[in-house]
C-alpha cells in the first residue's frame, strides 16, 4: 500500500479545500473520533475540489485495510494482554529489579527496564503503562518516591512500547509509507534501546537532586540467575517474536500468532490461565482495534486526496522559500511532530503526517527508514506530554494522582527523550546499522 505513488493533479488551492480542511480540525477539536473526522473531511474536500471521483472513496476505505500486516496488531495487543493475565509480566519486573536493583536507583531504574521488557512483547504503550504500573507505583512509593514522581516514571518508560519492536506504530507507519515492517523493526533496535537508557539516566538524575530512593538492593547473582529461570517462558516470547522475523523464519504477522499461542499455552500449562479468560482478552484487543483500524481506513482515501491536490509538493515548496537549510528543516520537522503529538495519538498523526513529511525528509537527504524512525520516536513524547499525554491518563487512572501534577515530573523524562530524537535525527547510523 503505497500513499505516494498517485501523481498530482494540477488543482489550485482555494476555499474548498481549506474549509472543509479547517472542518475537520474543529471536528478533532470538540472530540468527535478521529476516524469519524477524517473519513468526513475527505469525502468533503472530495466533494467540492472535485479532485477525486466519489467513487473512489469506497474502494480506497477497503484497500487501507486489506493488508496482511494489519493482522498483527490485534494479535501483539493480544499477546500483551495475555501475558498480564498469566503472570509472566510479573516475572519480567522481578528479572529487571534483580538486574539493576543493586544500583542507587535501582527501584526507579528496574521500574524503566521492566517496561522495556515488556515493551520487546507487547508493541502497545498503553498496555505497559497499565501493566507495569499496577505492580510498581507502590512499590516506588514505600521507596520514597513523591505519587506523582512514581507515576510520571512508569508514564516515560512505557513511551518505549511504541519504539521498541515488535511495535504497532511501526506496523502502521510501514503500511502507510509502502516499508518492509521486519526492516523497520530491525532499524528501531538501538533508538528504542537509547530511549529507554535516556529514561533511566533521567530518573538517575532526579534522584541524585531530590534523593528520591531510600537506600537499595544488593546485587546477588545467584538472585539473578534464579530470575532469569523463573523468566525463561516470558524471554522466550521476545526471542520468537524476534528470532523468528530476522531469521526469515516468520513474517511479523506470523511471528505475532505464534506468540499469542506460547503465551496462552505457558499461562494454561502454569495454571495462571484458563479458557474463562480468553473472551475477556479478546474483547480486550477487540476494543483496542477498534480505535486503530478504522483510522488506518479512513486515512488511505485521505492521503489519496492530499496526492492529487500535490499537498506534499505544495508543502515542501513553503518550507523551502522559508529555508532551504537540512538542519533548520529537520528541526522544523521535529517540532511539528512534538505539536502534534501533544494533541493526537501517534496512529492518527502517522497517517495523516507521514505521507505530508516524507517528500521533506527526502528532500533534504533523509534515507526513508530513517525518517521513520525519526517519527516514530519524536511522536513518543507525546504519550506523557498534555494535553493528550496518554499515558498519563493510564497512570493517572491507576493511582487517582492528578494528570498535571504528573506532567510536572514528566518535563525531565521528556527532555531526555527529545535528545534522543535529536540525537536520531543528526546521527542516521543509529536507524541504519543494519545495512
Amino acid at each position: 500500500m503505497e500513499f505516494l505513488a498517485y501523481q498530482p493533479a494540477a488543482v489550485e488551492l482555494t476555499w474548498t479545500f481549506f474549509l472543509p480542511l479547517a472542518g475537520l480540525v474543529v471536528m478533532i477539536a470538540l472530540g468527535v473520533p478521529i476516524w469519524v473526522s477524517i473519513g468526513l473531511g475527505s469525502l468533503l474536500i472530495m466533494t467540492l475540489t472535485e479532485a477525486l471521483p466519489l467513487s473512489v472513496f469506497g474502494a480506497s476505505l477497503f484497500e487501507g485495510i486489506n493488508a496482511f500486516a494489519l493482522i498483527a496488531v490485534p494479535l501483539f495487543i493480544l499477546t500483551g494482554d495475555a501475558l498480564v493475565r498469566s503472570g509472566l509480566s510479573d516475572k519480567l519486573l522481578d528479572l529487571a529489579l534483580a538486574t539493576v536493583g543493586g544500583l542507587r536507583t535501582g527501584m526507579g531504574s528496574s521500574t524503566a527496564l521492566g517496561c522495556g521488557f515488556f515493551a520487546c512483547i507487547s508493541g502497545s504503550d498503553a498496555a505497559g503503562a497499565a501493566a507495569v504500573g499496577r505492580m510498581t507505583i507502590h512499590r516506588l512509593v514505600e521507596r520514597g518516591y513523591p505519587l506523582p514522581a512514581a507515576c510520571a516514571l512508569v508514564a516515560a518508560g512505557a513511551c518505549t512500547g511504541i519504539l521498541i519492536p515488535p511495535s504497532i506504530a511501526y506496523i502502521v507507519i510501514g503500511l502507510v509509507l509502502g516499508m518492509p515492517v521486519s526492516t523497520l523493526f530491525l532499524a528501531a533496535v538501538i533508538p528504542g534501546v537509547l530511549v529507554m537508557l535516556a529514561i533511566m539516566v533521567t530518573n538517575v538524575a532526579l534522584n541524585r537532586i531530590h534523593g528520591f530512593e531510600e537506600g537499595h538492593l544488593r546485587f546477588s547473582f545467584q538472585t539473578w540467575l534464579r530470575a532469569v529461570w523463573d523468566a525463561r517462558w516470558a524471554l522466550f516470547v521476545p526471542f520468537v517474536i524476534l528470532g523468528g522475523i530476522y531469521s526469515g523464519i516468520f513474517t511479523p504477522t506470523e511471528a505475532a500468532s505464534v506468540a499469542v499461542v506460547v503465551v496462552v499455552l505457558v499461562g494454561f500449562k502454569q495454571r495462571t490461565l484458563s479458557l474463562s479468560d480468553i473472551p475477556r482478552m479478546l474483547e480486550s484487543s477487540a476494543r483496542v482495534c477498534g480505535v486503530i483500524v478504522p483510522i488506518i481506513a479512513v486515512a488511505h482515501p485521505f492521503a489519496q486526496m492530499l496526492a492529487s491536490l500535490a499537498i506534499p509538493q505544495t508543502m515542501v515548496g513553503g518550507i523551502t522559500a522559508i529555508t532551504d537549510s537540512p538542519m533548520l528543516i529537520i528541526l522544523m520537522m521535529i517540532g511539528v511532530l512534538i505539536l502534534a503529538g501533544c494533541v493526537m495519538e501517534a496512529t492518527p498523526n502517522i497517517v495523516i503526517l507521514a505521507p505530508l513529511l516524507l517528500p521533506l525528509a527526502q528532500m533534504v537527504g533523509m534515507n526513508d527508514i530513517h525518517f521513520a524512525i525519526l517519527m516514530v520516536t519524536t511522536l513518543g513524547l507525546g504519550f506523557i506530554t498534555p494535553p493528550l499525554g496518554l499515558n498519563l491518563f493510564v497512570v493517572s487512572g491507576l493511582t487517582g494522582c492528578s494528570v498535571l501534577a504528573i506532567a510536572r515530573y514528566a518535563i525531565p523524562f521528556v527532555l531526555g527523550m527529545l535528545m534522543v530524537a535529536l540525537l536520531i535525527a543528526f546521527v542516521p547510523w543509529l536507524s541504519l546499522w543494519w545495512r
